[in-house]
């Protein structure tokens, strides 16, 4: 899959929740490997700030980023949006300290996305493929965040409340897909006993019952709602039982947890790719989700390529009788065994590596050691499989090398090991030169690394 960015801006206008001005945001195409991006257009050279969980700077009643003292808060609706349409690049301009509420869901941000569609980019999507489970724990709140190994990417959502309005609530997307349908409608809210302290922290200027779900759980004396409706500049009203106040029903009985969710997907767009993962959060916030993004974000920057994902129970590709049809070599210097994933750019094969290979009888005998280069020459030979593939009579066409450049070799491959190899094309093929770019895995390490240019030669 590649990179998406959106086929042409939009915008949206409204009053900021916690500022009350009346705010424009911009959403702009990006060059692909830019990732989400908010520019602060009304300030001096205009700052970017980059939209990662590094750059969080409060948890607040939302997710603020900032940099060198300048923000961009309540951003989680608008990343949750790109993030469930399958953007990867996209810069925000505004013209103020937050993104402007709306109707408090992401779905006008939906369905401006899909008004002006989406543009492939060239670059390969670079999801990050979960593969042990991952468990974060708040102790002082109790949340907790997990995420396990899945093929694809979805979210459960656990929220529980010391209300008798709002209990214990669950919701779960599956799919991405089906976000705009059972996600992106559900509205943020608030629980009256805490408007008064909202408020004294100078926050929710811009709230009110149309952006936000209200809740009555605990009785307040009229003097008090009175004062409440006062300093948000709200008609009175009279609260005679407990309840949601709002003049329009939940969308959902569970619109707060799906609410709860979008928010949650919105944070995790900070790691800055897309994931492959099953998430459940017990108890999320923004808070406890931005500590878990970090936590993921470190091992995303450890990791400079992620080994393929092999499982030995599937049927391969192609298989070794299918690799002699494309490739000349025979034994003993065939070192490609199965193919397991191949598209147009990039492919992966395996080489079982036994004892029985011919060269390890001088390569140590005592200590037996598979020469680097035969590492490099598997490479090139899953490189040859991936080119002439797609050639209407491979077998009378052989690849040879060119040019070797920034070969490294960080870990001995002895008997026993199986190796992963990981080739991509670094440019077209033009005048029947391909430039590739190959990594040899065995487990989750690289045990090799090259640059490489292949000439595609037709045989005599």
């Amino acid at each position: 899959m590649n990179q998406q960015t959106i086929n042409e801006s939009f915008s949206v206008k409204g009053k900021g929740l916690h500022s009350g001005i009346e705010i424009t945001a911009v959403f702009n195409p990006a060059d692909e490997n830019t990732g989400y991006r908010f520019r602060r257009v009304d300030l001096p050279e205009q700052p970017v700030i980059e939209a990662i969980a590094e750059n969080v700077v409060d948890t607040t009643r939302g997710t603020v980023i900032g940099r060198k003292g300048v923000v961009v808060s309540t951003i989680e609706h608008a990343m949750a949006a790109l993030y469930a349409a399958g953007i990867d690049n996209c810069l925000i301009d505004v013209d103020g300290p937050e993104l402007p509420i709306l109707d408090g869901s992401a779905i006008i941000y939906v369905e401006n996305i899909e008004r002006v569609g989406l543009k492939e980019q060239k670059a390969d999507k670079d999801f990050y493929i979960i593969k042990e489970k991952l468990k974060f724990r708040d102790e002082e709140t109790g949340s907790t965040i997990t995420i396990y190994p899945d093929d694809g990417f979805s979210v459960e959502c656990m929220v529980e409340y010391d209300s008798p309005v709002l209990p214990n609530q669950f919701a779960v997307l599956d799919d991405l897909a089906e976000f705009k349908q059972e996600i992106s409608n559900a509205r943020t809210f608030v629980f009256v006993r805490e408007i008064e302290q909202l408020v004294a922290n100078n926050l929710i200027k811009g709230g009110d019952l149309d952006n936000a779900i209200v809740i009555y759980d605990r009785e307040i004396p009229q003097n008090h709602i009175d004062h409440i409706c006062e300093v948000m500049k709200v008609p009175r009203v009279e609260l005679h039982s407990l309840g949601y106040i709002n003049p329009k029903p939940l969308k959902w009985d569970n619109e707060p947890a799906r609410h709860k969710l979008m928010d949650l997907i919105g944070d995790l767009a900070l790691i800055g790719r897309p994931l492959k993962g099953r998430v459940v959060a017990v108890r999320p916030g923004h808070s406890v989700n931005n500590k878990f993004t970090r936590l993921v974000r470190k091992d995303v920057k450890h990791t400079e390529i992620q080994a393929p994902v092999y499982n030995p129970n599937l049927a391969p590709l192609i298989d070794v009788n299918g690799i002699r049809h494309l490739l000349p070599h025979r034994y003993p210097f065939l070192l490609v065994d199965k193919v397991i994933e191949m598209d147009q750019k990039h492919i992966v094969c395996v080489k079982n590596v036994t004892v029985n290979e011919p060269f390890f009888q001088g390569h140590f005998p005592e200590e037996p050691v598979m020469p680097g280069v035969l590492q490099v020459e598997a490479m090139a030979q899953a490189a040859g499989v991936l080119v002439l593939n797609y050639l209407e009579e491979p077998e009378k066409y052989s690849t040879y090398f060119l040019k070797i450049d920034n070969v490294k070799f960080r870990q001995k491959v002895v008997p026993g090991n199986t190796l992963l190899l990981n080739v991509s094309l670094m440019t077209e093929i033009r005048r029947g030169c391909a430039i590739v770019k190959g990594y040899a895995f065995v487990g989750e390490k690289i045990v090799c690394e090259a640059e490489f240019m292949a000439q595609i030669i037709k045989n005599k």
